[in-house]
């Protein structure tokens, strides 16, 4: 069986590359953004890096409680 601080650590992961995903589509669309005939392709994009940023968020905001889904890895 796969350890618990296997776990946190892939999902670790896997937010941060989440994050610098997001910021690669908010440059692309940026850069995309100034060629015609481009903007459609671009605001797609922004979508997006902005579901992607939903979702970080999702998984690190703690709740009412101060219980976030990362935190909660392995409690089982």
């Amino acid at each position: 069986m796969i350890g618990n601080s296997y776990g946190k650590q892939m999902i670790s992961t896997v937010l941060s590359l989440l994050v610098l995903a997001a910021l690669a589509l908010v440059a692309g669309a940026v850069w995309l953004w100034r060629k015609p005939g481009m903007r459609r392709q671009a605001m797609l994009m922004l979508v997006l890096a902005g579901i992607a940023v939903i979702n970080v968020a999702i998984w690190t905001l703690p709740d009412d409680e101060g219980r976030s889904p990362v935190g909660q890895l392995g409690t089982r």
